[in-house]
Parts: structure tokens; C-alpha cells; sequence
């Protein structure tokens, strides 16, 4: 099972969370940008339906692949 950690960072004159690289919208407060980021978190626990989905990985290339649906990460919150 994949490990993600949310990280609650300052961010564009407020406050965001972010995963990797990657920032959320600016929150006015670091407690409006924590709440986020632990709804977030509990949201990659629930299982969601069998589909096939297509992604973009680092060099541009894209892939097709059956996504289970059951296959969640464990997501927590690092603030």
C-alpha cells in the first residue's frame, strides 16, 4: 500500500497544503489549510468504483491502466 503525506505549508501570502510538489488553492489561516488537508487525507481512504483511468507520468508519457478501486493509499497529515 502506498504512504502519502499532506504537508501544511505557507503559500502564496497564506496558507495551502501540498503533496510533493504539488500546492492546494491559498487558505486565509493555517487552521482553515489543516482542516482541508485531514478532509482531503480521509477522502483517499474511501474505495471508489473499478474504472479504467489515464495518467501523465514524469517524462511526459501518458498511460491506460484498470484501477481496482479498492487499492487506496494510507494519507496523513503533517502540519
Amino acid at each position: 500500500m502506498a504512504r502519502i503525506h499532506y504537508k501544511v505549508v505557507a503559500h502564496d501570502g497564506g496558507w495551502a497544503y501540498k503533496l510533493g510538489d504539488v500546492f492546494s488553492e491559498p487558505f486565509a489561516t493555517h487552521a482553515a489549510a489543516l482542516a482541508a488537508a485531514r478532509r482531503v487525507a480521509r477522502e483517499q481512504h474511501v474505495p471508489g468504483d473499478p474504472a479504467m483511468i489515464e495518467f501523465e507520468d514524469e517524462s511526459g508519457r501518458w498511460h491506460t491502466e484498470y484501477s481496482a478501486g479498492n487499492d487506496r493509499p494510507d494519507a496523513d497529515v503533517v502540519s
